[in-house]
């Protein structure tokens, strides 16, 4: 088994351990609007899969542009600085599969798995999944630790997880 970078293994696990996301999207004025999103890993892409009401300005505004960002970071432990808290901010492009459709019905499995409890709110017909497959990251790891990743570097970090 080939050697893992330790910033490689580190973000692997925070974005299996963590299941939130601010999300941000630019609104029809090209102002910044960030969300709480939860997220779950895509099996087989470098995607991210969230789901959201059509009723939701975060939504609107990914369906009018698609470019996004996200920021996944560890909780903050009491007593701990909180500069150094780990985090990782991800660029993407938000798309929403038709429903019914075999990436629908990937990302709708991908959801499930880790949210089973929101089967429920997926039969509600104004939400729906949006895959943001991602294009980038910067991942800061602590004080001194911190690195830039393109898209085929996060398909790497992300496959396992699948």
């Amino acid at each position: 088994m080939p050697h893992e970078p330790r910033l490689t293994h580190d973000l692997r696990a925070l974005l299996a351990t963590q299941r939130v996301a601010a999300l941000g999207t630019l609104d029809e004025d090209g102002l910044p609007f960030v969300s709480m999103v939860p997220y779950a890993l895509e099996p087989g892409s470098a995607s991210l899969v969230i789901h959201v009401s059509a009723l939701a300005a975060h939504t609107r505004n990914l369906q009018a542009m698609p470019h996004v960002s996200l920021l996944v970071m560890q909780a903050e432990v009491p007593g701990e600085p909180v500069h150094a808290l780990p985090r990782v901010t991800l660029v993407g492009h938000a798309t929403v599969p038709e429903a019914g459709s075999a990436a629908w019905a990937d990302s709708r499995a991908a959801y499930l798995t880790r949210f089973p409890d929101s089967l429920p709110m997926t039969q509600l017909g104004d939400f729906m999944f949006v895959a943001i497959h991602i294009l980038g990251a910067r991942q800061v790891a602590g004080f001194g630790a911190a690195r830039s990743l393109d898209a085929d570097e996060m398909e790497r970090v992300l496959w396992p997880l699948a």
